[in-house]
């Protein structure tokens, strides 16, 4: 009896009203079959979380990849380490001492910006140059080296640190090559 009703009362919506009805069931659809997507890649990827970053990982879980990015490059900042990968350095023959390991040359260095001189404009160019930053990302970089050092690029070859830091010099910065 119940059932008679119900399908009485579909009966009497205006058709306008079935279709929103089946739009929303269509959008609810859609988020399902979203969710289920990563659940399916969390399944492949089992990764066993201590019970201590439990609550942390979660957190991370839900935020947006913008600000997983920027939360990576604070980290950086504060603890003074870097997520890239670290480069091995060898020395042939076995029989070198630590003495020869110092005499070679690095072939990766990170670039730091430590006075932005009194061409500001010129310096705020170069950073969107070698960073493909926007403008509000390279201002703000240039404000903070008025402060302190800053970082401008990591793990940069020989041949482009010195390219970098001449594009700098000819603005009127300072930079350092570590």
């Amino acid at each position: 009896m119940a059932e008679e009703k119900n399908q009485k009362q579909e009966e009497k919506k205006p058709s306008s009203t079935k279709a929103m009805e089946g739009r929303e069931e269509a959008k609810k659809e859609e988020k399902s079959e979203i969710k289920e997507k990563p659940e399916i890649k969390k399944e492949e990827e089992k990764v066993e979380v201590p019970a201590k970053f439990k609550k942390l990982v979660e957190e991370i879980e839900k935020m947006a990849v913008v600000d997983l990015a920027e939360l990576v490059k604070i980290l950086e900042k504060k603890f003074g380490v870097s997520s890239a990968p670290q480069q091995v350095v060898s020395v042939a023959g076995g029989g070198g001492s630590g003495e020869a390991v110092a005499a070679e040359e690095k072939s990766v260095y990170n670039i730091e910006l430590t006075d932005i001189g009194s061409k500001k404009i010129e310096v705020i160019k170069a950073i969107r140059d070698v960073t493909q930053k926007g403008l509000k990302e390279s201002k703000d970089l240039v404000d903070a080296a008025e402060k302190e050092a800053q970082m401008i690029k990591e793990n940069v070859k020989k041949e482009e640190a010195e390219e970098i830091k001449k594009k700098f010099e000819a603005a009127g910065a300072k930079v350092e090559l570590k």
